[in-house]
């Protein structure tokens, strides 16, 4: 599988640092400390690609194949 990067758009809120996910939809989240917002992001991410990867497997059914593409 290759591994790719992904660009988050953070900014302090108040006491809170806020942050999405660019590239895939839904993809936000939050931390006291800027380090914790992007390893709250890295997390969510993780759970994102996950399941969208679990969900196009059950829809692809028993026979299918997988291959790496570029944008």
């Amino acid at each position: 599988m290759a591994i790719s990067n992904y660009n988050a758009v953070i900014r302090k809120d108040g006491d809170w640092w806020i942050g999405w996910v660019e590239e895939v939809q839904g993809v936000n989240s939050q931390g006291a400390t800027r380090e914790e917002l992007l390893a709250n992001l890295g997390e969510a991410l993780s759970e994102a690609l996950e399941m969208n990867r679990n969900d196009a497997r059950r829809a692809a059914g028993a026979d299918f194949e997988e291959v790496t593409i570029q944008p």
